[in-house]
C-alpha cells in the first residue's frame, strides 16, 4: 500500500529536519568551544610541566650522566664541555650556550631534527656553571594527538546523535500541530467541494433564466441584474478554488499579468447595486487612463480589492473613491471613504483579525473582520503590503502597494 504524503506531513518533515540540523549546529558549536577549551588547558598543563621538569633538571644537575628520562644535559665549565651520552644530533646547541655564558640570562626554543621536536632550556648557575637541557616532546605531542582525536570521534558522534536526535524530537513536537493543520485543510477542502457544486448550479440555472427572458424581446429590465448573478456566481466559484490552492500549504497560486485599475472597476460594477442601497456615489479609475499592470493571481487580488471596497463602502457616508497609479516601480491603488475613520488606537493592529475601533465617542463604532487582515495576507503574497493613509478630514484611506509588472500580455 502507497501512502500518499500531504502538504502538512511534508512541511513537518521538512521543519524537523530543519531542528535536526539547528540541532546539530548548535551541538557541533558546544563540542568546538569546549574541544577548545581542553586543548587550550591541556597544552597550557604540557608547557607548564615541561617548563617545571627542565627547570628542576637543570637545577639540581650535579653532572650529565644521570639527568632524568628523555632529557639530556649539557655542561659548559672551564674545563669544557660535557654531555649527556646520546643526545640528538646536531645538539647542544652552543650558540645558546655561548649567549648564556656571555650574558648571563637564561632563554628557552624549540628545536626540530628528523621530525622529532626538543624543548631547549639554557641557564647559568650561580658558579658560572653554563646548564643546557634539551627534552624531547615526541610523548607530550603524542598525548595532545590523542586526545584531539578522541575530541574529534567524540564530536562526530555527538553530532549525529544530535541531528537524529533532533529530527526525532522534531517530528514528535510537530506531530499535533501536523493533525491540526491536517484537520484544518480537510475541513476548507471538504467545505469548498460541497460548496462547489451548488454554486455551479446556482450559476447554471441563472443562465438557463436568462435564456428563457430573452426569449421574446429580451427587453426584461432584470436581464442585467441576471448576467449580475451569472457574473457573481462566477466569480464566487473562483473564489472557492482560490481557496482550495490557499488550503494547500505547497501549491502555489498561478500567476498571470493582471491590470489592477481593471479589476477595481469591475469590483466597483459588482458592488454598485449595494452602494446604490446605501446611498453611496462610487469614483473608480477613468477607463481612458492607462493599464495598471502587476504579476500575480487575478483571483486573489480581487479579492483584496473586494475586501477593500467593500469596506469602505460599508463605513462611508456618501462617497468612496478609488484611484490607481504607477509610481517607483510599484502599482498603488488607494480606496478612500467619508466615513467615520479610524481610531488612532487600533491603527497599529488595523490588519489584525477582527481589530475595531471608533473615531469619535459621538460616532458609530467601525469594525473590522477578516478582510483587511486577508488583504494583507495577499498583498505580502505578492511582494507588496497595505497601509494606512493619512488623510485630512474625515474618513479613511488605505493603500495598496504591488510591484508593477513590466511587460506581458494583459491577462484580467
Amino acid at each position: 500500500m502507497i501512502r500518499r504524503e500531504t502538504g502538512e506531513s511534508v512541511l513537518a518533515q521538512r521543519a524537523a529536519r530543519r531542528l535536526g540540523l539547528q540541532a546539530a549546529g548548535l551541538a557541533s558549536a558546544i563540542v568546538v568551544l569546549l574541544s577548545a577549551a581542553a586543548v587550550t588547558v591541556v597544552i597550557s598543563s604540557q608547557h607548564e610541566a615541561v617548563a617545571t621538569l627542565l627547570d628542576s633538571a637543570l637545577t639540581h644537575a650535579d653532572d650529565v650522566n644521570d639527568p632524568p628520562a628523555e632529557i639530556w644535559l649539557a655542561r659548559q665549565n672551564a674545563g669544557g664541555i660535557l654531555v649527556t651520552p646520546g643526545m640528538p644530533v646536531g645538539l647542544p646547541d652552543m650558540a645558546a650556550i655561548e649567549r648564556a655564558a656571555t650574558s648571563g640570562m637564561g632563554e628557552s626554543q624549540d628545536y626540530r631534527a628528523a621530525g622529532v621536536e626538543y624543548r631547549i632550556d639554557t641557564i647559568r648557575q650561580p658558579d658560572g656553571t653554563v646548564v643546557q637541557g634539551v627534552l624531547d616532546l615526541t610523548a607530550n605531542h603524542a598525548a595532545r594527538n590523542m586526545l584531539l582525536a578522541v575530541l574529534l570521534g567524540a564530536g562526530a558522534i555527538g553530532l549525529l546523535l544530535a541531528a537524529v536526535a533532533g529530527t526525532w524530537l522534531g517530528h514528535r513536537a510537530l506531530r499535533p500541530l501536523s493533525a491540526a493543520l491536517t484537520l484544518q485543510r480537510r475541513f476548507v477542502t471538504d467545505a469548498g467541494h460541497e460548496l462547489r457544486t451548488p454554486v455551479t448550479l446556482l450559476n447554471t440555472r441563472a443562465q438557463l433564466l436568462r435564456r428563457r427572458m430573452c426569449a421574446g424581446t429580451g427587453t426584461d429590465p432584470a436581464v442585467d441584474d441576471l448576467d449580475r448573478i451569472i457574473a457573481d456566481t462566477a466569480r464566487l466559484g473562483e473564489i472557492l478554488e482560490d481557496l482550495l490552492i490557499v488550503s494547500d500549504p505547497v501549491a502555489e497560486r498561478p500567476r498571470e499579468r493582471v491590470d489592477v485599475a481593471a479589476i477595481a472597476r469591475d469590483v466597483l460594477t459588482a458592488v454598485g447595486p449595494e452602494a446604490t442601497d446605501r446611498g453611496v456615489r462610487l469614483t473608480g479609475p477613468d477607463p481612458a487612463a492607462a493599464p495598471q499592470y502587476v504579476h500575480g493571481s487575478p483571483v486573489a487580488l480581487r479579492r483584496a480589492v473586494m475586501a477593500l471596497v467593500d469596506n469602505a463602502v460599508r463605513h462611508a457616508t456618501r462617497s468612496v473613491t478609488i484611484s490607481a497609479e504607477t509610481r517607483d516601480r510599484e502599482i498603488l491603488l488607494d480606496v478612500s471613504d467619508d466615513g467615520p475613520g479610524i481610531d488612532p488606537e487600533v491603527a497599529p493592529r488595523l490588519f489584525e483579525r477582527f481589530a475595531s475601533g471608533q473615531s469619535r465617542p459621538s460616532e458609530r463604532r467601525r469594525r473590522y473582520g477578516l478582510g483587511l487582515a486577508l488583504v494583507s495576507e495577499i498583498a505580502a503574497g505578492h511582494h507588496g503590503r497595505v497601509e494606512l493613509l493619512d488623510q485630512e478630514g474625515p474618513g479613511a484611506a488605505l493603500r495598496l502597494r504591488l510591484p508593477a509588472s513590466a511587460e506581458g500580455p494583459k491577462i484580467v
